[in-house]
This record gives C-alpha cells, structure tokens and sequence, in this order.
C-alpha cells in the first residue's frame, strides 16, 4: 500500500543516516582531539581513571622538581665535606712535619692557621638557596628522626584511593669550628689509686700509684645522660647543652708529665673504645713505655696507668665540647715538640670526622639520584598507560572515516530515493 501520509522508506532512510552523521562526527572528534575519550559521556569509568593517572603524573612532576633541587643541595654540602677533607689532609701533613726538631715549627703553625680559615670559609660558603647543611644552623628533625632536612621523594596512592607523600631524610653534618665549653668531670673521671690530687706518685708504702680514666657517661636521646655510647651530633632528642654527657665530637684531653693526647669521640664510642682511643693517643704521642705501664680493663671500660719512676709526675685531665665538629682543629699549636705530637692524634679524629661527612652525604645523593630517576621513569609508564586508554587508534579511525563517508554518501542517495517514491501515486490519478 502506497501512502502519501506515511513514507516509511523515508522514515528508515532517514534514522540510518542519522546514525552514520553521528558515527561520522564521532570519528572526526577523535581524528580531531587525537583521544577516543575526550569526555566523561565518551566513557565515564575510564575517563575518572585517566584524570586520576594524569593528576598523579602532574604530582610527580613537581616531585622530580623537588628532588632535583634536593639533590643539588646535597651536592653542595658533599663537595664541601670533601674539600674539608683534602684540607685537613694537607695539615696532616704540616702536623706531621712538624714532628721533626729540625724545623721552622712557627711557619708551620702559620701555614696551619691558613688552612684553618680555609676550612672556615669552605664551610660557610656551602650553601644552596640559602639552606647549609654543614655549619650546624640546622636544628629541625627529619623523618629518620635526626636533625636535618627531608626532601620529598614519592607519593603513594593505596588501594583504597588514599595517597601519602614519601621523604627522603639528609642528616645535616656540622663542620663548623665553633669553640667549646668545658665539660664536668661526670662526664668522665680520672681517680688516683693514692697519692696527691694531680700527681701521681712515684711510690706509697712500696707501691707503684697510678690513676684511671673511667666513670663515663654518655648523653641519651631524652635530653638526659644515662646512655651507654656517644650519640651522633643529629640524634633526635639528644641536649647537647647538658654537659655531664659525652656525645659525638667532645674533646678529652690527659697530660701525664710531659705528654699530652687528645682524644675525639667519634659516635658509637663506648667506655672501652674511648679507653682504647686515648691509650694509643697517648703511645703516639710518645709516653715511655717504661715509665708508665697502662692496662686497659675492657670489662669495666678503664685506662690504668702506673707510674714505674723514682719520681712524682703530673697529671691533668679535661674534656670539652665544640658545637662544631671541627672545633678541636682550631686548638691544634704545633709550635712547640709536645704541641706538635698532640696533634698529631687530634687531626686524625678531624680528618675522620670529616670523612665520615663526605660519605653520609654521597651516600644520600646517590639514593636521591636513583629516586630521580624512577620517577622519571614512572611518570613515562603513567602517561603510556593513560595513552593506551584514551587515546584514539588513528590508522583504524581514518578507516572508519573513509567508509562512513561513503555511508554517507549511500544513506543520502537512499533518502533521495525514499522521497521520491510518494511521486509514482501521481500516475495513479492520470
């Protein structure tokens, strides 16, 4: 039946081309904007997951941004230390000379305090952007709970959606050469078996005397002095104005006659090592052998030393703390033959203070670098992934471009054809 009311034809014809108009415009959206998921309508449960990807890969942007510049400042601080280092090394070697009789000991003392100003001015030029991490003015606590600064380093987003930022922690390194303060004799203690107060007698009742360095005690990380060993200068908790401690870097100095050694504490020293540390302080700085006889008790962490002469000998003893951890570099007097063999104990504990700086710092360098790279290489995994799920296949679109536009161009013809079917009812009236 034919109708001039109804063209059904038309009404298929139409909603066909419809459907290819709409095809067609979707696959020039995508040819256009290069994503198959421009919007949220175009697929509403992967457009959320890709914004949330894309957010995360704009976080970590900012996060390489913050290691690079994390990364430089340790830099600075690790080259700093190093220099130290090399300077100190070459007073060492002044130090070392000067052990001769036969030298000038005033020009090698000159030459010293040059160097000295040298490490001063190393020290407080290390800085980058403002922020030092080598001349003590640090004093907040990092997230491994020692005084230094954290560098943001990754964020962690949980199952759950929940995200959490990461830092890596650099423990500052003081290399000043701030003075010290004296500190009491709780800290440790020097007893005569008999005898008179400062002197060590040469015989009492037909026994040799003798004095022992012991009764130490070390700071704690709850601002008090009840720990068993030295703690670093950065311990989170630790008082370093509380002088009946020792801690990392105090200076403890024993003359027995005419020889004086010095000995640093080097954090992790225990009663025994510090014993140990300022027995052989003591033969370097070349105590008779025969004269003194020294014992050390590992057990009960004490130097004994006995007095083998027909003769009183004297004997002193202190300990000091610098704010610095260089600031027995500044006591250090080769101008005289006894100078000159105590310090040759004391750089020692510098050059290792200063080693021991250079390698904390190249070692959180070297993680900040590795970090800075995988996060590099995340944010290219992110954004591939994100790519792979919006982005718009472009050889299949430009096939699918090609064969709706001759849909179109069928679905036109067919529209063409179905108007004109209502024109054959005309012969129908002739």
């Amino acid at each position: 039946m034919s109708s001039i009311l109804t063209n059904t034809s038309a009404m298929v014809a139409l909603q066909t081309l419809k459907s290819i108009n709409s095809n067609l415009e979707s696959v020039q959206g995508e040819i256009s904007t290069g994503k198959s998921i421009a919007s949220s309508k175009d697929n509403s449960a992967i457009w959320a997951i890709s914004k949330v990807m894309e957010s995360d890969v704009n976080g970590f942007k900012a996060i390489s941004d913050s290691l690079s510049l994390g990364e430089s400042t340790v830099a600075v601080a690790r080259q700093a230390s190093e220099t130290v280092t090399d300077l100190l090394t070459q007073i060492k070697g002044k130090v070392v000379a000067a052990q001769e009789d036969n030298v000038d000991r005033a020009k090698i003392q000159t030459d010293i305090a040059a160097l000295t100003k040298q490490v001063t001015s190393v020290v407080n030029a290390a800085q980058f952007n403002g922020l030092n991490l080598v001349d003590g003015n640090i004093t907040t606590t990092n997230t491994d709970g020692n005084t230094g600064i954290d560098i943001l380093s990754s964020l962690d987003r949980a199952s759950d959606g929940t995200v959490t930022s990461s830092s890596i922690g650099v423990a500052s390194q003081n290399l000043s050469l701030t003075a010290g303060t004296s500190l009491t004799t709780a800290a440790a203690n020097v007893g005569t078996d008999a005898g008179t107060a400062g002197v060590i007698d040469a015989n009492d009742g037909g026994t040799n005397d003798s004095i022992k360095l012991d009764t130490f005690a070390f700071l704690d990380n709850t601002g008090a002095a009840t720990g068993t060993a030295a703690l670093a200068r950065g311990t989170a908790g630790l008082d370093n104005t509380v002088t009946t401690g020792l801690m990392e870097g105090d200076l403890m100095t024993l003359q027995v006659g005419s020889t004086e050694a010095q000995y640093t504490v080097r954090a992790g020293d225990t009663a025994e090592a510090i014993v140990a540390g300022m027995k052989s302080a003591l033969q370097a700085s070349g105590i008779s052998a025969t004269d003194f006889t020294m014992d050390i008790d590992t057990v009960a962490g004490e130097l004994k030393i006995t007095n083998n002469t027909n003769a009183d000998v004297a004997f002193s003893f202190s300990s000091s703390r610098g704010s610095g951890g260089l600031s027995g570099l500044a006591a250090i007097d080769v101008s005289t033959g006894a100078g000159a063999t105590a310090a040759l104990g004391s750089i020692e504990n510098l050059i290792n203070t200063s080693i021991d700086a250079s390698a904390s710092f190249g070692s959180v360098q070297g993680r900040i670098e590795t970090q800075n790279n995988f996060i590099g290489k995340l944010s290219d995994s992110l954004k591939s992934g994100i790519g792979s799920m919006v982005d718009a296949d472009m050889e299949a679109a430009s096939a699918r471009l090609q064969a709706l536009q001759v849909q179109q161009q069928l679905g036109v013809q067919a529209l063409s054809i179905a108007n004109q079917a209502p024109q054959s009812v005309l012969s129908l009236f002739r």
